[in-house]
């Protein structure tokens, strides 16, 4: 029997997610967030306060980029997201973390996390308090040793962060129980 536990964000798991963009005076900026996903086979959506430093950034420049956080560098994750940008103008510098500009947007690539989406902005949704950022992603680029023998990301390697909404913990993503889409053909039938 189910018991009843109110309104949660009962959606696991959350992916931890890094949106790095630059501030008005080139510097950079960097804030995690969980509630984002693709939305598209080419965008991401990002369900951001319109408030924060990046949501901000992110209006003026027009570019930002959104990198997966791994287990080893959690402790910098999470201080990028209790640590606002309009508090601590510099705290991209206290990570001591190393950010280039990407080729592709103008917005920074943070070098120690292994895989990162460059994205322009193609749309902006707001209703109310909801406030949704979609970017339109014009490359992925990833570390070499998160990739598997014909380049693509091997999630085993990754040690991907994702969020639990439920006790506020982070854990980590790999093992691989399944195949997607061959599982349930057994439940088809001919």
């Amino acid at each position: 029997m189910k018991k009843d536990l109110g309104v949660l964000e009962a959606v696991f798991p959350m992916p931890v997610l890094m949106i790095a963009t630059y501030n008005e005076d080139g510097t950079v900026n960097v804030m995690t967030a969980a509630w984002g996903q693709v939305c598209d086979f080419k965008q991401i959506a990002l369900f951001l306060d319109e408030g924060h430093k990046t949501a901000q950034n992110i209006l003026k420049t027009k570019a930002f980029t959104v990198a997966i956080a791994d287990q080893a560098h959690m402790t910098a994750a999470d201080y990028f997201g209790i640590v606002s940008g309009h508090k601590v103008p510099d705290k991209f510098a206290r990570s001591g973390f190393t950010a280039v500009k990407s080729g592709r947007v103008n917005a920074p690539v943070i070098e120690e996390f292994p895989l990162v989406m460059e994205c322009e902005l193609a749309d902006v949704l707001k209703k109310g308090s909801f406030f949704c950022v979609v970017g339109q992603i014009v490359n992925t680029a990833a570390d070499e040793w998160v990739l598997d023998a014909e380049s693509k990301v091997d999630v085993t390697k990754l040690n991907a962060l994702v969020y639990d909404t439920f006790r506020h913990g982070y854990y980590v993503c790999g093992e691989k129980v399944g195949q997607a889409f061959k599982e349930g053909a057994a439940l088809k039938g001919n």
